[in-house]
């Protein structure tokens, strides 16, 4: 790969060889993961939260309960019709495809309560991330946390996890956010802003 963002069509690939490339379903990695994103993002009820990388839906499904809205976006449709198969009995849960940051869904400014990013950084290159950070604190309401995750093991991406996460942290504190380093384990950071 090269230091460019991931285009769709990588993902759409990706999906369509395998509905579960990472083992969301299964890995004990994604369990732990999920249990500890959703410690973090708190009980709710959220009024508007986003979801950005939902992939299939996994966490999506855990999440949804904790809102009264749940937008959840990803770049590739083959994933996102198993994530809307999977939480087809969930009417507070809309899904976009979208390749972000240029597809970023209009949202009111101010208008979301909880912000998770989830293993999507790094498939972006710098300045992708910075405008994508731009974005979120443009709809992100005040005091509104945003969580980032961020797999910190090797990888052949535009940015490390680190790296990705780092940008992502420095522009948000130009702008008056905090860091809360939740957790580091050996190959995954978790991070909240507020």
């Amino acid at each position: 790969m090269t230091a460019k963002t991931w285009p769709r069509n990588v993902f759409e690939q990706l999906y369509k060889q395998n509905p579960d490339p990472w083992g969301f379903e299964t890995s004990p990695y994604e369990q732990d993961k999920y249990a500890t994103t959703l410690a973090l993002t708190g009980p709710g009820p959220f009024d508007q939260a986003l979801e950005l990388g939902c992939s299939i839906g996994v966490l999506t499904a855990s999440l949804t309960p904790r809102c009264k809205h749940l937008l959840a976006v990803d770049i590739a449709e083959t994933a996102l019709t198993h994530a809307r198969r999977r939480c087809a009995t969930f009417p507070n849960v809309t899904f976009r495809r979208a390749r972000l940051p240029d597809e970023f869904p209009t949202l009111p400014r101010e208008s979301c309560d909880l912000i998770l990013i989830s293993e999507l950084l790094y498939f972006l290159a710098p300045a992708d991330i910075l405008h994508l950070a731009q974005h979120c604190l443009a709809i992100r309401r005040p005091h509104t946390p945003i969580i980032l995750v961020n797999w910190t093991g090797p990888t052949n991406t535009p940015c490390t996890g680190d790296t990705a996460a780092d940008l992502f942290i420095e522009f948000c504190r130009t702008q008056g956010l905090t860091t809360h380093p939740a957790d580091r384990r050996e190959t995954c950071r978790f991070d909240r802003l507020t």
